[in-house]
């Protein structure tokens, strides 16, 4: 399987501390089966940079399965929005999990998820409203050996 990861520099070694904490799924290294939404990603570098870089990645997908510990989330849901918000305030997540896969809080998403973080909306209004955005999916390598071992560089494609 190709993953792709959105930036203004190629990755071809991608480094476990240089990921932020506060996001989706905490620190990590983010990508995507998904090209498209690795460039949305990216698109906030074209103006400070002149351009944006998606590096690709052959993710041997099976003899990770086997072998890590994968949180994943196949939908929105009440666990996942969970496991977001922890995350994004910084809560931090179980050291055991290697890789977690599950969908995006993008842009759209993330006015929802600001609704219920500010007591505007309950979980289940929140759950039902995101299951109407189109999908999308992300998979954040949660240490380096994953990393390291899964994941192995193929290119980077400068885009201007």
């Amino acid at each position: 399987m190709i993953l792709y990861h959105g930036s203004f520099t190629e990755v071809a070694k991608p480094d476990y501390w240089r990921g932020r904490e506060k996001l989706d799924f905490g620190r990590g290294f983010y990508t995507t089966p998904y090209r498209e939404q690795a460039l949305k990603w990216s698109e906030r570098f074209i103006h400070r940079f002149g351009h944006r870089i998606i590096s690709s990645f052959e993710f041997d997908e099976t003899a990770a399965r086997k072998n890590l510990h994968i949180l994943e989330f196949p939908k929105y849901s009440e666990d996942w929005l969970d496991f977001v918000t922890l995350c994004r305030i910084g809560a931090g997540r179980d050291k055991n999990i290697d890789l977690i896969i599950g969908s995006v809080a993008n842009d759209k998403v993330f006015e929802e998820l600001e609704a219920y973080f500010n007591g505007y909306s309950d979980k289940v209004t929140a759950i039902k409203k995101l299951r109407y955005e189109e999908p999308n999916l992300q998979y954040c390598f949660a240490n380096q050996e994953a990393m390291d071992t899964y994941l192995h560089f193929v290119k980077g494609e400068v885009i201007e």
